[in-house]
């Protein structure tokens, strides 16, 4: 039983990684035979700007057309990295103070999302730090996270699940199945004791994973480090592993997402592509 995403949603904005997210998302389409969507969501040039009444309708109207200009520009490379033969993709643009917010509502109607890493040095119009953390946990959804520099894989042959028997590593492995059944390797690295074979239990990770065609290598550690997030980082690259599959960790307090620590360490120095649910 090979399972396959239906819809596939890339994230745009005036980021450095728009023609690596459009091919991203335009191969994983083609291989899983989905639907491929793309939506630019900018915030207005306006809210950074301190004081525009006194500065007259010139500078509104000058702001207005910045913003239609890092539209174009968005638009113009979207198209180029759509000129080459591979599935179509549905456009679309939104201009919103809640850039998350509006991309999450979206993203509900897709399987996965296609993300990128915000720039060490944010450039105007790009979504802020943020955005990634705060669109896993308004959604819901799965999110293939891409970094922000260095060369991407041409395929994902090999996946390691940072495994913890809780909500949200499991929703990260279902998520991560259709990539996960046509891997030709997968590792599951896991700290700590053997919490997934509880005393009675029928069901396991292992078992789970069998039932849609996947066999994983196992690599148990020890007590779980307080450098975890990174030490994820280096077991990956050791592995020899094009994406890195876990959960993202983090509570709301009042209109805020705190982020756990593995998360946010991940999320900043991730160096390979990452698929997280929360």
């Amino acid at each position: 039983m090979t399972t396959s995403y239906t819809q596939i949603l890339v994230h745009l904005d005036a980021g450095r990684r728009i023609t690596e997210a459009v091919m991203c998302g335009r191969r994983l389409a083609q291989e899983q035979g989905a639907a491929l969507a793309a939506l630019d969501v900018t915030r207005p040039a306006l809210v950074s700007v301190p004081v525009v009444g006194e500065l007259g309708a010139l500078t509104g109207a000058a702001l207005a057309d910045l913003d239609a200009q890092r539209r174009k520009a968005v638009r113009t490379t979207f198209d180029a990295a759509m000129s080459g033969p591979g599935p179509a993709a549905q456009f679309g643009e939104i201009c919103e103070l809640q850039m998350a917010g509006a991309f999450a509502q979206q993203a509900l109607y897709a399987d996965l999302l296609v993300l990128s890493q915000p720039h060490p040095d944010l450039g105007p119009g790009e979504a802020p730090r943020d955005f990634n953390e705060l669109v896993l946990a308004a959604s819901g959804k799965p999110a293939l996270i891409l970094p922000a520099v260095g060369p991407l894989p041409q395929a994902f042959a090999t996946l390691a699940i940072a495994w913890k028997p809780t909500r949200e590593t499991a929703h990260a492995v279902a998520g991560a199945m259709p990539l996960l059944q046509r891997a030709a390797q997968v590792h599951v690295v896991t700290w700590g004791p053997d919490e997934d074979e509880d005393e009675g239990g029928v069901l396991d990770l292992d078992r789970y994973l069998n039932l849609y065609g996947v066999t994983a290598r196992w690599h148990r550690r020890g007590e779980e480090p307080g450098d975890l997030g990174e030490l994820l980082l280096s077991q990956a690259f050791d592995l020899g592993a094009d994406l890195l599959v876990m959960g993202c960790y983090g509570h709301g307090r009042a209109r805020e997402w705190m982020l756990g620590g593995v998360s946010r360490t991940v999320l900043r120095s991730m160096t390979l592509p990452v698929l997280m649910a929360h």
